[in-house]
């Protein structure tokens, strides 16, 4: 059975969207799709995406979930948490 989740990263821009969808796509066992966003306004402030839906298949392992979690760890610090 397939597990699905949503990730979002407020604010961050399509490019980052996309670089941590090719970070995550290494990971065996792990599935990412880019959400487009759904508001009918446009905000410059808003990114173009909604997130990231992410898909577990049967066989990923408990390191290949802690290996997604160590790389969302990274873009949350670097992009969400500025020094």
């Amino acid at each position: 059975m397939e597990t699905k989740e949503k990730v979002e990263f407020a604010g961050l821009p399509l490019a980052v969207y996309r670089e941590i969808a090719a970070h995550l796509r290494q990971v065996e066992g792990v599935e990412v799709d880019l959400i487009p966003q759904s508001s009918q306004q446009f905000d410059y402030n808003q990114s173009q995406i909604d997130g990231l839906s992410l898909s577990w298949t049967p066989n990923s392992s408990l390191e290949n979930r802690q290996r997604v979690n160590q790389i969302l760890a990274y873009y949350q610090n670097r992009y969400m948490n500025p020094i």
